[in-house]
């Protein structure tokens, strides 16, 4: 239809200096159309799908875990947004960020509570779509019901600091971690 709209509008009288304006009006109205709907388009390609991004097993998360990088350099300072994936009955043991921490559930289900001990029994559920924010300094955990993915936006450096050193994974010599 638009082929043969476009055709008509071009057999048009061509002098009549009214009938030129309308014309290119309505071909440049369907050219700025179709870059719009290129431009849609090209957006929804650049923003890969949790499945399409790179992810790296952290060394400063308890194993299980998965990361990857979503937005900004987390070894850096500035803002920057990760995901983190998390099969079902994961536990993030009670910590700490010297920033704010911004959460919103992809995935499944993340159980957040508030405290020095971890205590499933007093979480709250954040299911897809939810989100909530820590400040600097808030003590906190969560756990995995179901495999999880959230995304979590802070600023850089990322830094974590188990409330325990025995819950602190080995591996935190290696930090910054490498993408």
């Amino acid at each position: 239809m638009t082929g043969k709209r476009l055709a008509y509008v071009l057999k048009l009288d061509w002098h009549c200096p009214m009938t030129r304006l309308s014309s290119l009006l309505h071909i440049a109205l369907l050219a700025c159309s179709m870059l719009l709907v290129r431009s849609a388009q090209l957006e929804a390609q650049g923003q890969p799908d949790s499945t399409s991004r790179q992810w790296v097993i952290p060394p400063l998360l308890p194993p299980g875990a998965q990361l990857a990088v979503v937005a900004g350099d987390p070894t850096k300072p500035g803002q920057s947004t990760i995901e983190v994936s998390m099969p079902d009955g994961y536990r993030l043991p009670p910590h700490l960020h010297p920033s704010y921490e911004h959460v919103e559930v992809k995935q499944g289900t993340l159980l957040v509570g508030m405290g020095d001990q971890l205590d499933a029994e007093k979480t709250k559920p954040l299911n897809v779509g939810d989100t909530a924010t820590a400040p600097a300094g808030m003590h906190h955990y969560s756990v995995a019901k179901g495999p999880t993915i959230v995304a979590v936006t802070f600023m850089g450096p990322y830094t974590i600091t188990y409330l325990h050193g025995y819950e602190a994974p080995k591996q935190l010599h290696s930090f910054p971690f490498s993408y």
